[in-house]
């Protein structure tokens, strides 16, 4: 009995363990565009450019952000220094990063195609 009570409890800890783990830490992919926290996914109605607009709003002080699903969903970036942000600004992109307290840490980014 004192053995069947062992083996499930190293089984529970294996298990919650596991789930921990793929939560903390676990890089994940998203296809989005990279915008601003101001404009996230509409940037005039198309009369501006969204490459030019995003640029223009994160030097007045905005925060970068992904935005995916069509505009549905925008996630903060928590690494705002990251490399490649300011050229890829406005365009399609898969983004490659961690997901930590609702932002993405970005490790990658490379243009959609």
């Amino acid at each position: 009995m004192v053995q069947r009570i062992y083996a499930l409890t190293i089984a529970v800890l294996l298990i919650s363990g596991a789930a921990t783990q793929r939560k903390l830490g676990a890089q994940q992919t998203w296809l989005g565009v990279i915008s601003d926290s101001m404009c996230r996914a509409d940037h005039g109605g198309g009369e501006i450019d969204p490459k030019e607009c995003t640029q223009k709003c994160v030097k007045n002080g905005d925060q970068y952000v992904l935005v995916t699903e069509r505009g549905a969903k925008i996630l903060p970036i928590a690494n705002q220094d990251f490399g490649t942000l300011f050229e890829n600004a406005g365009d399609t992109v898969r983004v490659t990063g961690e997901l930590s307290d609702g932002a993405i840490v970005i490790s990658k980014i490379e243009l959609s195609r």
